[in-house]
């Protein structure tokens, strides 16, 4: 019987010496060569990287950017309230009404009266602003700012004694006025201080009452024992973790204590 050559059998011929019984040739598979796969992939990949292809993408992906811009975009962007004023046109048989001469007469009237308190909280005198919820400070003279950073302020917790006393640490809110300047000023520890250690509460003029240092170089007094000084928890600063006093960088304190006086005011929210 004579061999069929296997290169035959390859290229799909079908081999007579497998002939079925009715005469019929058997399937065989048609293989492919390597060398044709790796030329199909060749030009698949020099088809994606020419560059009519690449710019047809660019084209469908600048389409793309542009659909979404008008689409998405440009209405959100409208809906961005701007810095300027808002006029609002009102017609003229609006404006002859009895009801809307009374109501702008009310308006002008508040305008004017919220005016001259504002002149009487910013007058031309340096002043601080606190702000206890960012932890923020702001630095006012002749109604500029002139300086802003960080501070801190009390953390609202609250200390308990088994004999029933409590303090809870907060900052006080509303104005206030400087009622004293300090330099190196000395620290008087209050009793919740003692407590807060675990420490016997001693008597109100015992020596370990007083601490140095801890207070930075200037102290500013507000009253009813609260103060805005320095701190050696300088990476704090931002944080509400005082137990009440206003704490500032050596920096910040030493701007604010040479520009505040006696009777300066400081606003605290």
């Amino acid at each position: 019987m004579e061999m069929k050559d296997r290169s035959d059998i390859q290229r799909g011929e079908p081999d007579r010496n497998n002939l079925s019984r009715e005469g019929e040739p058997e399937l065989t598979v048609r293989t492919v060569p390597l060398s044709k796969t790796a030329n199909i992939k060749e030009k698949i990949l020099t088809a994606v990287l020419s560059p009519r292809f690449l710019k047809n993408v660019l084209v469908l992906i600048s389409v793309f950017f542009v659909f979404i811009l008008f689409l998405y975009i440009i209405p959100a962007l409208r809906e961005i309230p701007s810095g300027g004023r808002h006029v609002i046109q009102v017609s003229d048989s609006i404006r002859e009404t009895a009801n809307y001469r009374k109501q702008m007469l009310i308006i002008t009237r508040d305008i004017q009266r919220l005016s001259r308190k504002y002149r009487t909280y910013t007058s031309g005198q340096s002043y601080l602003v606190i702000n206890t919820i960012d932890n923020h400070f702001y630095l006012y003279r002749n109604k500029k700012m002139i300086r802003e950073g960080f501070c801190s302020s009390g953390s609202y917790k609250m200390l308990k004694t088994e004999e029933g006393r409590s303090w809870i640490f907060r900052t006080p809110k509303g104005m206030f006025r400087i009622q004293g300047k300090t330099t190196h000023p000395s620290w008087r520890r209050p009793d919740w201080s003692f407590v807060e250690e675990g420490l016997p509460v001693p008597p109100q003029n015992d020596p370990s009452r007083y601490e140095y240092g801890v207070l930075g170089d200037y102290a500013l007094a507000l009253g009813e024992g609260y103060l805005i000084h320095g701190t050696l928890y300088k990476r704090l600063l931002g944080m509400p973790v005082t137990h009440g006093c206003v704490r500032l960088n050596d920096e910040d304190l030493e701007a604010i204590y040479n520009n505040l006086s006696i009777g300066s005011k400081v606003y605290i929210f």
